[in-house]
């Protein structure tokens, strides 16, 4: 017992304040801007050379196979080698590698095009855990909160000065290459300012076992750690706790319906602004911004929402005004009318996102929570590889309009699955001994 006090949490101004985080911060922040710059820029290229749909949901999945495959053993490896060697290896590597898109100009070097967005992915897969294990050794336990929603924050605004820096160059000056060497300049800022990191940021701690069998008289060895399940048993487990749950069951199957329609609407967003509107590229960014305006907006409002409507209403309700709002994108005739679906359609956004992490929260122990996450991000990520992958498909054969009243459909299919699997459920929020009910503690996303 001590009568110390606790120190006060810190504010983001006051971990922008520490050297340290403000190197990885910056570093994040330009990079995850020319990663927006990237992006969009490879399916504006992809469809200016080809024209097709299915070569553009090929790139799609190019880009996100990797997090759901080497993203896998990414995380593990960082955790046994120096985080700090290998973000600077990561920068540098992606920025080599990003100026390979400026050689690709024509149909026949198109597979070079997808071969270097495979690699640049896979390479970002070992950045981002690094950076997230290395935050807790440049920033004290009480500002982790505040740098991590700094982190998020600037995750969505760089995303989006990205993307509305990369419509706004390829929309008037007409060429891709200038996207690309200013994200390879993005990745080069990144490395300098991690190079300025000191090195032990980078050096894994020793585990609890290992400090103590160092400090210990007398003791020559460390005792062996206790087993840790592997990839595959904490799966099964689980998959066995979702089937065992009602609530964890509907929320999983009801968002992978979901999204087998939203990752077509991913890949045919860019046909459906360039070639069915004919509209310049210039307006991705206005109509990012938009959405994000709304979403931020509804953020502020979601503790008022939620007492008076439980979360399992609020992720049908969502779902509903989602179905219908991408339904109506596909009827558009001007790009005003896109603007304002795309604000409204924020509003629903961020209520059913904030419920469905408010649900695994509140209703799986603590010792539990991250294997039911990654079946959750499992189930979704299959849903929406597959997704884009007939979006391809599709948008060529019945058009890209069509494809839209379809995604809503299909996103309806999961409204009516939450709206029946949810019916007669009761949350029970769960209560683990010597603490509080999760939902009185504040949640860290």
């Amino acid at each position: 017992m001590t009568d110390q006090a606790m120190p006060a949490a810190l504010s983001a101004r006051d971990v922008l304040r520490l050297p340290n985080y403000r190197r990885l911060w910056l570093g994040q922040l330009v990079s995850e801007a020319g990663d927006g710059l990237t992006n969009l820029a490879l399916l504006l290229l992809v469809n200016a050379i080809t024209g097709s749909t299915a070569a553009i949901a090929a790139m799609a999945i190019c880009l996100a196979i990797p997090p759901l495959t080497i993203g896998l053993f990414a995380g593990a490896y960082v955790d046994r080698a120096d985080r700090r060697r290998i973000m600077l290896a990561s920068d540098l590597l992606r920025a080599i590698v990003v100026l390979g898109f400026v050689l690709v100009g024509s149909a026949d070097r198109l597979w070079l095009l997808f071969l270097f967005a495979f690699v640049q992915s896979s390479i970002g897969t070992f950045f981002a855990p690094a950076r997230g294990a290395v935050i807790p050794k440049v920033v004290p336990s009480e500002g982790l909160l505040a740098a991590n929603s700094v982190a998020q924050a600037t995750r969505v605004i760089a995303g989006i000065v990205g993307a509305g820096l990369a419509g706004l160059i390829i929309g008037l000056a007409g060429v891709f290459w200038p996207a690309f060497v200013l994200d390879g300049l993005s990745f080069l800022a990144s490395f300098v300012l991690i190079l300025g990191l000191p090195a032990v940021v980078g050096q894994i701690s020793p585990s609890p076992a290992q400090t103590a069998a160092s400090t210990s008289a007398g003791a020559t060895v460390a005792p062996a750690p206790a087993p840790t399940p592997g990839i595959f048993a904490s799966l099964t487990l689980g998959l066995s706790r979702v089937a065992q749950s009602r609530l964890l069951s509907t929320t999983i199957a009801s968002l992978a319906v979901v999204m087998l329609g939203l990752g077509a609407v991913n890949v045919l967003f860019v046909p459906l602004m360039t070639r069915v509107l004919v509209v310049s590229p210039a307006w991705f960014g206005p109509l990012d911004m938009a959405q994000s305006a709304s979403m931020i907006l509804a953020a502020g409002m979601i503790g008022a929402i939620a007492a008076r409507i439980r979360p399992t209403t609020i992720i049908t309700i969502g779902l509903v005004g989602v179905a219908v709002l991408i339904a109506l994108t596909g009827a558009v005739t001007a790009i005003w009318q896109v603007l304002l679906l795309m604000f409204l359609v924020g509003w629903f956004v961020s209520p059913l996102q904030a419920s469905v992490v408010t649900l695994l929260q509140t209703n799986v122990v603590d010792a539990e929570r991250g294997r039911i996450m990654s079946v959750l991000n499992a189930a979704m990520s299959a849903a929406t590889v597959l997704s884009m992958a007939f979006a391809g498909i599709a948008g060529d054969v019945v058009g890209v309009r069509n494809v839209f009243f379809l995604a809503g459909a299909i996103v309806a299919v999961g409204a009516v699955i939450s709206l029946i699997g949810f019916r007669g459920t009761q949350p029970r929020p769960v209560v683990e001994e010597g603490r509080l009910p999760a939902f009185a503690t504040p949640a860290v996303d």
